[in-house]
């Protein structure tokens, strides 16, 4: 890398316990065993205060998986590409599936994602896995493998908000115990309230800019950005520039807590 201009500056932080914004300023690669061709990132993990492991970074045109990613028992697994031009084929449940920029596989506990570029461009990714959390009612079915691309689903307003727009990747069903969304605030768009609540979010930017309001904090983050928001933090955030916002999270739903 070249030596910095002037002095060096990251606008990460970190509240223990509360929220981490990480900024792509100051992240470093990680040798992820299975996974070959690839510069990643881990962004999450338990280690941080997350109850999930979450990953980005870039498939060059020869980068695959050597092994299913998060295949371990009581695990499921995510895998959302983000941008970029090129292809990946991921096998889903014995059969191969293309992925382009806004396509993704959710895996359920056991069997993991696997994936292998189809050669023509690299492609920007998101990973994830976390342990999967039974329904009770041993009559409720385990979840099941999901395909399906954003560019497919319709996008519907936010609590009846003609500038804010959601989107849910997996079904609204109780065998699952999580989801992921995609969120998108016009500029000037807002949430209704300031949110506190019990599920937490590992969420990443990639399009626009925005003021995230995190705890007590009114921080702005922009495309690239990953964030933390562990369980009851407040949370609110304002869509800015010219541009739309839109980022990817995740949500534990469907489950009672432990006590």
């Amino acid at each position: 890398m070249p030596y910095p201009e002037g002095f060096l500056k990251n606008r990460s932080t970190y509240e223990p316990g509360k929220y981490a914004v990480i900024t792509t300023e100051g992240r470093v690669f990680n040798v992820i065993p299975g996974i070959e061709g690839c510069a990643l990132s881990i962004l999450a993990s338990p280690k941080l205060g997350a109850n999930f492991v979450q990953i980005v970074g870039t498939v060059s045109t020869e980068g695959k998986t050597t092994m299913p990613y998060g295949r371990a028992e009581g695990v499921e697994s995510f895998l959302f590409v983000m941008d970029g031009e090129g292809t990946l084929n991921a096998e889903v449940d014995g059969r191969t599936e293309t992925l382009t920029a806004g396509g993704y596989v959710y895996a359920p506990p056991g069997k993991g994602v696997s994936f292998a570029s189809a050669g023509d461009a690299p492609v920007t990714i998101l990973l994830y896995k976390q342990r999967f959390v039974p329904h009770p009612d041993p009559a409720v079915k385990r979840p099941w493998f999901v395909t399906g691309s954003i560019r497919d689903i319709a996008e519907q307003r936010y609590d009846s908000m003609d500038n804010v727009f959601v989107r849910d990747l997996l079904p609204t069903d109780q065998a699952f115990d999580m989801n992921f969304h995609t969120l998108a605030f016009l500029p000037g768009g807002c949430h209704p309230f300031v949110e506190t609540h019990v599920q937490e979010h590992g969420m990443y930017i990639y399009q626009g800019e925005g003021l995230y309001l995190l705890d007590e904090q009114w921080l702005p983050v922009e495309s690239g950005d990953f964030i933390w928001i562990a369980p009851f933090c407040k949370q609110a955030c304002y869509g800015i520039g010219r541009e739309r916002m839109e980022y990817i999270y995740s949500k534990d739903c469907h489950r009672d807590e432990a006590i």
